[in-house]
């Protein structure tokens, strides 16, 4: 009797179903659809209007369509405006592009990400509708939402219609965490007061942006169908892209919002490693030491287990770097900014005179930490690891309060 693989059976099964092939099978698991999947609703906004779209290679639906194609065909899209790592996703963090023409549509794509991070009226003259549909990973110094508001603010002053294609914040709605930025700490890496682990979607915050802090533009979101707050990104059933070069998963997103902190210090954070922002580390730490400390403080849902790592490129590339992976046993009870600067404090503690925050990139800008943790107080050793937690929580906790009229999903 001739065998059986489970491949033919699995392509039977999908030739029964009407599936085809493996996008298919995609769009069939998902629990969610996303906003670019309820644009048949919306289409009133886009007819007659020529059409811009600000996405990148995170723009796609369930069956990993892009954005790009499904608008082209449903609308007059006539130009593409990139943010940081371009159209594509192939450009490293923090390079500048400039505009170019898209080779596989033929239009203009506008950079916003370098020497104009605001779209200028002449990017805007042909355009309508502007679009936004770019996958966030939900903390406050990851710049895509900038982008965004940036947008809004030229779409309200020249009159333009704004439409935001709603997607999952990948760590959930549930955990709001972190300082609330400080105004004369603004930055590209945190443009609003809002808080590290923010807790809403890219449509919830397009709301919060519009309405708190004075963009006023008209703006329309395209909800999600099926999301819910309390949802981690694979329990959506959509398929994940890695939303730039250092965030290749959702547990590289769920951990960023405590680690990224460590960008502003001369600790390495992972980058240059396969396992960006989940490693932490330096030449002179002893693993299990470190390991040790953070085990004995029980925090919750995560193990801290010692690793020794080369980074291939960044910080200390080429050398052996001693510290922790950081193992999350209970997404939904850890807490990523607590975790974040319990680490940091206790590898200050075992660093001695060895460790040190970064310089300002530039002269006159403030340091990097002060502007990711949106003030000094961390750097100038203002709290106890305690104090600094519990001041931050009560923040927080007033976001969440100021935050309710904008939430779109229970």
């Amino acid at each position: 009797m001739q065998r059986v693989s489970w491949l033919s059976v699995l392509l039977v099964i999908c030739v029964l179903l009407g599936m085809g092939s493996y996008p298919g099978i995609a769009a069939a698991a998902a629990k969610v659809r996303l906003g670019v999947e309820n644009i048949d609703h919306y289409l009133h906004l886009f007819q007659g209007k020529r059409v811009g779209l600000i996405t990148n290679h995170t723009g796609i639906d369930s069956n990993f369509r892009s954005t790009v194609d499904i608008l082209k065909e449903k609308t007059n899209l006539v130009a593409l405006f990139a943010p940081e790592h371009g159209i594509r996703g192939n450009i490293p963090a923090g390079a500048t592009i400039g505009s170019y023409t898209d080779e596989r549509t033929g239009i203009t794509v506008y950079s916003l990400y370098g020497a104009t991070k605001k779209p200028t009226p002449e990017m805007l003259a042909n355009v309508d509708v502007l679009v936004f549909d770019i996958q966030d990973v939900g903390a406050r110094f990851y710049t895509y939402i900038y982008t965004m508001a940036y947008a809004m603010q030229a779409a309200s002053e020249l009159g333009k219609t704004f439409v935001v294609l709603d997607r999952p914040n990948p760590v959930g709605g549930v955990q709001v965490e972190g300082k609330v930025l400080e105004p004369e700490f603004q930055s590209f890496i945190g443009l609003y007061p809002i808080p590290i682990r923010h807790g809403m979607t890219v449509g919830e915050l397009a709301q919060l942006f519009n309405s708190e802090f004075g963009i006023n533009c008209d703006l329309h979101v395209v909800k999600m169908t099926g999301w819910r707050r309390d949802m981690l990104y694979d329990e959506t059933g959509l398929p994940w892209v890695m939303t730039s070069p250092n965030m290749p998963t959702v547990d590289t997103a769920l951990v960023y919002s405590g680690t990224g902190i460590f960008g502003g210090t001369n600790i390495s954070e992972g980058v240059g490693t396969t396992r960006p922002f989940e490693l932490v580390g330096a030449p002179w730490l002893d693993a299990q030491e470190l390991a040790d400390r953070m085990n004995a403080q029980h925090l919750p849902g995560v193990i801290f287990r010692p690793a020794y790592f080369t980074p291939a490129f960044s910080k200390y590339k080429g050398q052996v770097c001693g510290g922790v992976q950081i193992h999350v046993v209970d997404r939904k009870a850890y807490k990523a900014v607590r975790t974040g600067l319990a680490l940091l404090y206790t590898v200050i503690e075992l660093s001695g005179d060895k460790f040190s925050f970064n310089a300002p990139y530039r002269e006159g800008s403030k340091p990097n930490i002060d502007l990711a943790t949106g003030d000094d107080s961390l750097r100038l050793g203002r709290f106890t690891l305690n104090e600094i937690v519990a001041a931050w929580e009560a923040e927080a906790e007033r976001f969440r309060q100021k935050a309710k009229p904008y939430l779109l999903y229970e």
